[in-house]
């Protein structure tokens, strides 16, 4: 269970929530997540022109000049992709907008099984054999520093377009891909202020300034939707401009004139008015990277490039049934790595190799190992190339994946990422060796091992109202930088409770706080161990009588958030349980 904190950072709460219109507590929230008080106009317009000039990257007019020329020479160009959703994104960006503004162009997108992440020498034979003159990457190529000049070496003009971290050497120096042009924010002398982009907001930004140079109005709500998705799905912070980019994309997804979106949220039977991050994060986003996952990223990339609706819902069908046949292998993959971690409990980083799992899975089986454990992972799994082997990794905040990997740089063929997540190629046979280093080289302290519940007030149920949960849509889009805000009581009573769900897995409760003031609340955790815990503490008597919603003794300590749950039309306030402990 993790360790719960309460915010004590200072301000005039009450003072900010009069300046601009909101609650104190909504105000201390946006403190909580890091938002100056000079900042709380920006914050809560969030206005797409506070975003920054394109021309800020490093390379940004280099690149744009030298586009501009193959496109008035008619020289062919190929946009090379990631196989995943800001890849997928950003492929549609670059090569959907170079083709509006009168570029011949076509995309690739390597096989995740076939050919691994990023460009490669196959894909670049393939570019010079079909006559191509420039290479345009996105959401890669930043390390890819043998295959750039071996691109080079054929002729092709490279531009690479990047979000990824620089690579550095075991003594910590930057590895400079040598391409004719490098736009990455990442770069230590790129002056680009905002340094979180993920890959397909770069490809929007090249657009932006490609528009502008051809003097073209830019279609900004086109590609603002498809950056968004990104920015979502992969998980950068929501700060910053990915909140401007974020929360502007998601108001314009109703409108999108992207057959393919439309088709994709009727498949999943979202109701584009209301959509949110969380739609992105959970249901929208995994389907789109279920092509890349299990067949080939092509089929969501031709999702968003189709016109016709028609085709698009068949495309859409298509993914969402391979979304579903990604759940059943991962789950399968989950137990396995379980049962290796317990296995190696006493290591601080978890080295997990299972041959047979599908490497298209062992990202998403790292992240939920991770979870439960709390530790960084790398899930290792067997490889198409004889005796190598491939890892996918998931950290933990305070442990910089990316920064400790790269120590062991000498040991894999191929390596990439960030602080938080990295992927490599590698030899089977140094497996052993990759794990003693990584764990040798560890100094992870006990704090750092220990998950935090950050709590952004202790909140009495009353406060809860329709108008409070509805103010915190101001606070949206919900994700990783700017996270759900989370309340706590206590002592908490449990007045009744039953257990729903097909599977079980929902226990709805009734809970009442120190002021008797009632609420109904949902928990999705571990209901097994929490009736375990309560019968152990208060015994079987008491646990029944708060079933029944008699009297008991029974306290708990519950971390929530609030939400409105509209039924048959009405609608009530009700919390969401994060956690749930017993009263000490």
């Amino acid at each position: 269970m993790a360790q719960w904190m309460i915010y004590t950072k200072k301000a005039d709460f009450n003072k900010l929530g009069q300046d601009y219109g909101i609650t104190p507590v909504t105000a201390r929230i946006m403190i909580n997540r890091g938002v100056l008080p000079e900042e709380f106009e920006s914050f809560l317009r969030c206005d797409i022109s506070r975003l920054h000039s394109p021309w800020l990257f490093k390379d940004m007019e280099l690149s744009v000049n030298i586009i501009t020329h193959k496109l008035k020479s008619k020289k062919k160009i190929r946009i090379i992709g990631d196989y995943d959703i800001d890849g997928v994104c950003a492929t549609y960006i670059l090569a959907s907008g170079i083709s509006e503004i009168g570029g011949v162009v076509d995309i690739d997108i390597p096989d995740r099984v076939k050919d691994g992440y990023g460009i490669n020498k196959k894909i670049i034979d393939k570019a010079a054999d079909e006559g191509v003159d420039t290479i345009i990457t996105c959401d890669n190529g930043i390390s890819a520093i043998e295959e750039i000049d071996y691109a080079a070496a054929q002729g092709l003009t490279v531009i690479v377009t990047d979000h990824h971290e620089v690579p550095v050497d075991e003594e910590g120096n930057y590895i400079r891909v040598k391409g004719n042009a490098v736009i990455n924010h990442k770069q230590p002398d790129c002056g680009y202020p905002y340094k979180n982009l993920c890959g397909a907001a770069v490809a929007y930004k090249l657009m932006e300034a490609l528009y502008e140079k051809a003097g073209i109005e830019y279609n900004r709500e086109k590609y603002l939707v498809p950056a968004a998705i990104a920015t979502i799905g992969d998980v950068v912070d929501l700060d910053g401009e990915n909140r401007i980019i974020a929360k502007n994309g998601l108001k314009l997804i109703k409108n999108t004139s992207i057959a393919g979106l439309k088709a994709l949220t009727d498949v999943c039977g979202i109701d584009v008015n209301n959509i949110s991050s969380y739609h992105i994060g959970f249901i929208l986003g995994p389907c789109l990277n279920a092509g890349g996952r299990i067949e080939t990223a092509k089929i969501a990339y031709r999702l968003l490039a189709e016109k016709s609706y028609e085709r698009a819902y068949e495309l859409a069908e298509e993914l969402k049934e391979l979304n579903d046949k990604r759940k059943i292998m991962t789950d399968k993959g989950v137990e396995a790595a379980r049962l290796k971690a317990l296995e190696k409990a006493d290591k601080n980083v978890l080295i997990l190799y299972i041959g047979d799992i599908h490497e298209s899975i062992a990202g998403i089986v790292a992240g939920r190992i991770r979870e439960q454990f709390y530790k960084p992972v790398v899930i290792f799994t067997d490889s198409e190339e004889p005796g190598m082997v491939k890892g996918s990794g998931r950290s933990i905040k305070g442990y910089d994946m990316f920064k400790e990997m790269s120590k062991c740089r000498f040991l894999f063929a191929k390596f990439g990422g960030h602080e938080m997540a990295a992927g490599l190629s590698m030899k089977k046979e140094n497996i052993e060796i990759f794990d003693r280093l990584i764990n040798e080289n560890e100094n992870m302290t006990k704090d750092i091992l220990t998950e935090k519940l950050w709590i952004d007030v202790k909140m009495p149920f009353s406060y809860i109202t329709e108008a409070f949960v509805d103010e915190l849509s101001v606070l949206e889009p919900f994700g990783k930088g700017n996270e759900k805000p989370v309340f706590a009581q206590k002592p908490v009573e449990l007045v009744g409770f039953n257990i729903m769900g097909k599977n079980r897995n929902v226990l709805k409760m009734t809970l009442k706080d120190i002021w008797k003031y009632p609420i109904q609340a949902l928990y999705f955790g571990d209901i097994e161990a929490l009736e375990k815990k309560i019968k152990e503490k208060y015994g079987d008597e008491e646990f029944r009588n708060a079933k029944m919603g008699m009297d008991n003794e029974i306290r708990l300590c519950v971390a929530y958030y609030p939400q409105i749950n509209t039924y048959k039309g009405k609608t009530t306030v009700q919390i969401v349980v994060k956690e749930v402990d017993l009263q000490a």
